[in-house]
C-alpha cells in the first residue's frame, strides 16, 4: 500500500517547506522496488556533508522538522519515512535486519557521494548503528538521541515498551487504537505544541496505517529466543570497531531510553561524547534544537586536537603530605569548631587509611564515582582523601546548591556509590538521586578496623586519572559538573602554595567548605569555623575569632558575604586575627570597603582577592594595597595573571573563533593553565563552546567580560550573558554597578537590560544601607546614581529589599532573573 503523501497545505501547517517533500522508487535488497517518502532539504554547499536522519517508533520524518529548519543551510538534510511508517510504502512488518538493509538501499538509490552523518532516535538509532557496523565506509559520524542497542546490564527493558508488547495489549495499544501514537508525545519532557502532536499522529489515522507501528514493537526482543536478539547482539559487538565520532544528545526525563542507555552506549564506542539535557525527554530532538549539536559534531570531526598540559611530568600525590606525617606527628591537623572536635596529623592519616580500606572492602574501585554526602567536617575531608587514594572519583556537590540542586548534581554524575550518614544515603535512594548506587554508611567507616595510610596495598591512581567532579554554583545558569584529574588538582595545589608562599608552619581557617579540602594536600593545619556552610553570611566575628584561636591561624579564606557579616558583627578588635598574615576572599567581587574594614581587624594581614572560577582557580590576584594604588577604572581590577596562567581577551563578536583584541578593549576573558579542569561532565556541547583551541593549546572561555590594561592587569566588567545590548552598543554591567555603589546610601547595585536585544534600556537596581523597600528610587538617589554613571544613560533606578544572589556564596547577583523581574515590574505587569 502506498499512502497518499501529505498535501502542500498540510506540510506548511506542520512547519515544513512543501518543496522538501518527495517520493523516490527504491530497488530493495530483496528484489522488490518500493516507494519511499522523504523530506529532502537541499544543501547550499557541494562540499558540506549530507545528514541522513532516521526516526523511530511511532513517528515519521516530521520528527526532524526542527533540524530541517535550523541546521546550517550548507548541509543537505534527508529525513525518510521508514518502510511501513509515515507516508512510505506500507509493506507489513519489517525485521531489524531488513530495516538496516533498507537504509543501504535508500542510500544507493539517492546516489549520495561520500560518507554521510547519521542522526537518529529511538529504533532509528539501533538501525543507524546497524548500518554503521555493516557499512563503516559510508558513515562520517553519528549523532544519537534516546536510543539503545542492548538493555544495559542490571536493568530490564523499558517498561513502557514491555507493556505495549505484552500479550493482550500489544495489538490493541499499537494498532487497533491510537493510544501508542497519541501517547508518545505526552511522555515526560518539554511539552510539545499542539501542531507538533497533530503532525506526529497525521500518518496514523486508521488501524491499517498503524500496522508498521505494531510491527516495530513486535520486533523488540524481550527474550534470547527472539529472532532479532542475535542480530542486535552482533551489532552491539561491532560498535567498538567503529572509528567515527559518535555524539549522544540525551533527554534525561525519558522513561523509555533513560540515562542508563546513554551510559551503556558511552562504553561501546571508540570516540564518544555525551550531552545530557535535563529538561528534555524521549522526543528530545523535537523538544529542543539539536542543530547546534550536529553542527558541533561535524566541526569537531575536522578540528585539530589541542593539549592542556604536559602529561609526562610526575606529580606529588594529593595525599603524600598526609602520609609524611602519619607516624608520629601529634600536632593538630584539623579543627572543627562546629563539632568541637580536633584530630592530629597521625590520627587523620589513620582515619584516611581506615576509610580507604573499608571503602575498598565495600567494593569501591579505581575509576568508580562516589557521591560524598558527608556534612562538612573532619570526616568529609577524610572520605575525599580516601577516595583519591583508592583512585575513585569524588562527586562533591555541596549543600550550597540547595536540596534540589544537590539532587540534580548527584543524579547527573551517575555515581556508583554514595557515602554519608544513614539519612543522607536513604535520601539519595528514595529521592532517586542515585537509586541504583551502593550505600556506604559513615558509621560503618568509623567502626572499621584501623589501617595506616602508608601501608595500604592499593595501586595508586595515575596522574591523569579522573579525581573529582565538582559543581559550579549555578549563579549564572544551571549548575554544571566540572571534571578534574589528579594532575590538575595537584597543579592547583602547587599554584596556590607558590602564589601565597604557604609553608608547613601556616595554619589555615577555611570558612568555605570546598577550600578546607586543600589543607591536608598543602600539609598545613586546617580550621573549620562554626557556621552554616550553606549560608556563608552566617559567619560571625566571634565564630571566626574562635576558629582562628583554636589553631593559631595565619591564613583565612572566606567569601565576600562571610567577611561582610564578620565586619557587621565585630564589636571591636578580634585578638586571634592579630597574627593572621593572609586573608583571601573569592567567589564574587569583594567591595574595597569590606577589605578596608577587615584590614582594621587584621592589621598584620595582606588582603588578597584571587580571581577564578570552579573551572580554573586561581587566574589572577590582587591585594588591597594594589587595588588602592590602581584606583578607579572600568570595572573591578582583579590584578595580574598569576604565574603559569595565560590570559587573553577575545572578541565577543568573532563567534567560535578565538580572536584576541588589543589592550584596553573589552572582550571575553579566556585562560589557559596547567590546573585548568578537564571540562564539563556529560555536557559535551557546553564543553565544546567553552574550550577553543589556539596555538595547539586548549583554552577556557570564562564567560566573563573585561579588559587588560597597559600594565597587564585584568579588569572584570561582568558576564557575557549579562551584557546590555543598547542602540549605542554593548554595555557591561560592573562599571555601572561600581559607580552606583560609590553613591552615599547604596550598599549594593546591579545593572540589567530590559527590552529587545539591540534596543535594551539600562536599569540599575539598588540595595540601600537604610530601610530597604521595593519601588522607584527617590528622585535625589536616582539623580546621584545617574550622575555617578555618566555618560551612560540610565532609564530607571529602582530599590529592592534584596537582590537575588546565589546560595553558595550569597554574593553573585543573578542578573538574568533580576532582568526578568524588572521587565515585568516596569511594564506594569506586576509590582
Amino acid at each position: 500500500m502506498n499512502p497518499a503523501v501529505p498535501s502542500a497545505a498540510d506540510l506548511a501547517a506542520f512547519g515544513l517547506d512543501p518543496s522538501w517533500s518527495r517520493t523516490i522508487e527504491v530497488p530493495g535488497h530483496d528484489g522488490t522496488t518500493r516507494r519511499w517518502h522523504v523530506l529532502d532539504r537541499p544543501g547550499r554547499s557541494a562540499t558540506a556533508p549530507t545528514v541522513l536522519c532516521l526516526h523511530g517508533n511511532p513517528t515519521w520524518s516530521f520528527l526532524w522538522s526542527r533540524l530541517l529548519r535550523e541546521l546550517d543551510p550548507a548541509c543537505r538534510v534527508i529525513a525518510p519515512d521508514q518502510l511501513s511508517m509515515g507516508y512510505s510504502a506500507h509493506v507489513g512488518a519489517r525485521r531489524y535486519v531488513d530495516r538496516v538493509a533498507d537504509v543501504h538501499d535508500l542510500v544507493q538509490a539517492l546516489g549520495l557521494d561520500g560518507p554521510v552523518w547519521l542522526v537518529a532516535q529511538d529504533w532509528g538509532g539501533a538501525i543507524a548503528m546497524g548500518f554503521a557496523v555493516a557499512h563503516p565506509e559510508l558513515v562520517a559520524g553519528l549523532v544519537l538521541s534516546n536510543t539503545g542497542i542492548a538493555v544495559p546490564q542490571g536493568r530490564h527493558a523499558p517498561w513502557l515498551i514491555r507493556l505495549a508488547a505484552s500479550h493482550g495489549v500489544h495489538r490493541w495499544a499499537t494498532r487497533s487504537t491510537p493510544l501508542f501514537v497519541r501517547g508518545t508525545p505526552f511522555l515526560p519532557g518539554m511539552a510539545l505544541t499542539r501542531v507538533q502532536r497533530t503532525a506526529l499522529a497525521a500518518p496514523y489515522r486508521s488501524a491499517d496505517r498503524r500496522e508498521g507501528v505494531a510491527g516495530f514493537v513486535a520486533d523488540v526482543p524481550f527474550t534470547d529466543l527472539h529472532v532479532t536478539k542475535c542480530e542486535l547482539d552482533r551489532v552491539a559487538q561491532g560498535l567498538g570497531a567503529l572509528r567515527v565520532p559518535v555524539r549522544l544528545v540525551w533527554g534525561s526525563k525519558d522513561p523509555v531510553f533513560n540515562d542508563d542507555f546513554a551510559e551503556d552506549l558511552r562504553g561501546r564506542f571508540h570516540d564518544v561524547e555525551l550531552h545530557r539535557i535535563a529538561a528534555a525527554g524521549h522526543l528530545c530532538v523535537l523538544e529542543t534544537s539539536i542543530a547546534p549539536f550536529v553542527e558541533a559534531a561535524i566541526a569537531d570531526a575536522v578540528a585539530p586536537a589541542g593539549t592542556t598540559n604536559d602529561d609526562t611530568v610526575d606529580i606529588e600525590p594529593l595525599w603524600s603530605r598526609i602520609v609524611a606525617s602519619e607516624s608520629s606527628n601529634s600536632e593538630i591537623a584539623i579543627s572543627d569548631a562546629a563539632a568541637d572536635e580536633a584530630i592530629t596529623h597521625a590520627g587523620f592519616a589513620e582515619r584516611v587509611g581506615t576509610f580507604a580500606a573499608a571503602m575498598r572492602a565495600e567494593g569501591v574501585q579505581r575509576g568508580d564515582r562516589v557521591a560524598v554526602l558527608v556534612p562538612p567536617g573532619i570526616d568529609l575531608i577524610a572520605v575525599v582523601y580516601a577516595c583519591w587514594r583508592i583512585g575513585a572519583v569524588t562527586v562533591v556537590a555541596d549543600g550550597g546548591l540547595g536540596l534540589r540542586g544537590l539532587g540534580r548534581a548527584v543524579r547527573s554524575a551517575r555515581v556508583k556509590f554514595v557515602v554519608g550518614p544513614r539519612q543522607a544515603t536513604v535520601a539519595a535512594r528514595t529521592l532517586r538521586w542515585a537509586p541504583t548506587a551502593t550505600s556506604i554508611h559513615l558509621g560503618s567507616l568509623r567502626r572499621a578496623p584501623t589501617w595506616q595510610l602508608g601501608a595500604l596495598a592499593i595501586v595508586p591512581p595515575a596522574p591523569d586519572d579522573p579525581a573529582a567532579v565538582v559543581f559550579t554554583s549555578g549563579a549564572t545558569g544551571p549548575s554544571k559538573g566540572v571534571r578534574y584529574t589528579h594532575r590538575q588538582l595537584c597543579a592547583q595545589r602547587d599554584a596556590l602554595q607558590s602564589l601565597y608562599d604557604i609553608t608547613p608552619g601556616d595554619r589555615f581557617v577555611a570558612a568555605f567548605a570546598p577550600f578546607a579540602v586543600f589543607g591536608p594536600a598543602l600539609g598545613i593545619v586546617t580550621g573549620l569555623a562554626d557556621m552554616d556552610v550553606t549560608a556563608p553570611a552566617t559567619l560571625t566575628a566571634a565564630a571566626l575569632d574562635d576558629a582562628c584561636a583554636r589553631i593559631g591561624a595565619t591564613m583565612v579564606f572566606a567569601s565576600p558575604a562571610a567577611l561582610a557579616n564578620v565586619l557587621h558583627t565585630a564589636a571591636g578588635l578580634l585578638p586571634s586575627l592579630a597574627n593572621v598574615r593572609l586573608v583571601m576572599s573569592a567567589g564574587a567581587p569583594v567591595p574595597i570597603e569590606t577589605l578596608r574594614g577587615l584590614s582594621r581587624l587584621c592589621p598584620a594581614a595582606e588582603l588578597c582577592t584571587p580571581y577564578g572560577m570552579t573551572e580554573v582557580l586561581p587566574v589572577a590576584d590582587i591585594t588591597l594595597t594594589g587595588r588602592a594604588a590602581v584606583g578607579e577604572g572600568r570595572g573591578v581590577c582583579v590584578g595580574l595573571p598569576v604565574p603559569g596562567c595565560d590570559v587573553l581577551i577575545a572578541d565577543t563578536d568573532a563567534g567560535a573563533a578565538l580572536t584576541a583584541v588589543p589592550t584596553g578593549i573589552t572582550g571575553e576573558v579566556v585562560v589557559h593553565t596547567p590546573w585548568m579542569s578537564s571540562g564539563y561532565d556529560r555536557l559535551w556541547l557546553t564543553q565544546q563552546a567553552a574550550r577553543p583551541t589556539l596555538d595547539g593549546r586548549i583554552w577556557h572561555r570564562t564567560g566573563d567580560v573585561g579588559h587588560l590594561d597597559s600594565e597587564g592587569r585584568l579588569w572584570i566588567e561582568g558576564r557575557v550573558v549579562h551584557l546590555i545590548h543598547t542602540t549605542d552598543g554593548a554595555v557591561t554591567p560592573v562599571p555601572l554597578e561600581v559607580a552606583a555603589e560609590s553613591v552615599a546610601g547604596v550598599a549594593r547595585a546591579a545593572a540589567v537590560g530590559i527590552g529587545p536585544l539591540g534596543v535594551q534600556q539600562v536599569v540599575v537596581v539598588l540595595e540601600t544601607t537604610g530601610d530597604r523597600v521595593d519601588g522607584a528610587a527617590t528622585p535625589e538617589l536616582a539623580a546621584a546614581v545617574r550622575a555617578a554613571a555618566s555618560p551612560q544613560a540610565i532609564a530607571a533606578v529602582w530599590t529592592t529589599k534584596q537582590l537575588p544572589v546565589d546560595i553558595r556564596h550569597n554574593a553573585k547577583i543573578d542578573r538574568t532573573a533580576l532582568g526578568r523581574t524588572m521587565e515585568h515590574v516596569l511594564s506594569g505587569s506586576s509590582r
